[in-house]
């Protein structure tokens, strides 16, 4: 009986280092996500604008050509999937994970009809796992990232669809909404549509030197920013599925706690109670 009462003791213990070292991280990851969902949030309208621009050009300009507009046969499809390099945050990897993996498997017989890009350090492991291979990847992004943490790949992703490697590039990241809700959604960011000449939403603009050397310029500039707002938004969506995944793990840690508290009470009392019919079993015999 003793030995089982240590036993208890020492799951309680265990289970209140657990609970403290949950309770930090739940505390960690809200103190980061204010931040990161307002980088997110600051990020939309930057690349809404972008986008307007961009199209206005495109559908005001007759004729004009470039290789991120032109709709191509597929041949082979390009992805850029975007996790985090730890864990320990709910289903936020596996979800965006699964939906990539799952988009591949059905679009594909063979890696040579695909080509993959990864941000963080789960993806890159779960993809090699999986013996797929990961054409290019960056991995240690800091809680608040800037673009030109991740402009080499962005750019190599961009360059690799203008050069004709591939004829269309997906993205994979979730969604932030708030802090115990993320959606892991696929964009198709290339080609981009070109909208019709003579929309109501075009606007009017002088080109210079013309509306070609000005797209030359503005798409692969849309094109990262679209890219850099995912891993924003990734970011935040990290943040609070962490925050919400230590905050159940911190719960559930006290549920345990206390029904171990009541095993060991009651392991405790029976042990006292025994010690007690023994003692009167003795006495009783003297007499």
């Amino acid at each position: 009986m003793a030995k089982g009462i240590r036993e208890i003791k020492r799951q309680i213990k265990s289970k209140q280092n657990t609970r403290q070292i949950t309770k930090a991280m739940e505390m960690v990851a809200a103190s980061k996500l204010k931040r990161a969902q307002n980088n997110a949030e600051a990020s939309r309208p930057y690349a809404d604008k972008i986008r307007e621009v961009v199209f206005s050009v495109a559908a005001g300009s007759k004729g004009v050509q470039h290789p991120m507009l032109q709709v191509r046969e597929v041949k082979r499809t390009g992805y850029l999937v975007l996790t985090s390099d730890r864990g320990l945050a709910g289903g936020f990897n596996a979800n965006v994970l699964r939906k990539a993996l799952n988009a591949i498997r059905e679009r594909h017989k063979s890696t040579d009809e695909y080509a993959v890009f990864v941000v963080g350090r789960k993806g890159k492991d779960f993809f090699k796992r999986r013996n797929i291979p990961v054409f290019d990847e960056v991995s240690g992004l800091s809680d608040s990232p800037t673009f030109a943490d991740i402009k080499q790949l962005a750019s190599s992703a961009v360059q690799n669809f203008i050069d004709g490697n591939y004829d269309e590039l997906y993205v994979y990241y979730n969604q932030f909404h708030n802090a115990i809700t993320q959606t892991p959604v696929e964009k198709k960011l290339l080609p981009l549509e070109q909208p019709e000449s003579g929309s109501s939403a075009v606007s009017s603009y002088e080109y210079e030197p013309s509306a070609e050397g000005v797209l030359e310029v503005l798409l692969p500039k849309y094109a990262e920013t679209v890219i850099f707002s995912a891993v924003l938004e990734s970011k935040a969506s990290e943040f609070g599925a962490r925050m919400t995944a230590m905050g159940s793990a911190t719960k559930n840690a006290t549920k345990m706690i206390a029904e171990l508290t009541l095993s060991y009470n009651r392991a405790r009392q029976a042990a006292i109670t025994q010690e007690i019919s023994e003692i009167v079993a003795g006495a009783n015999a003297l007499n």
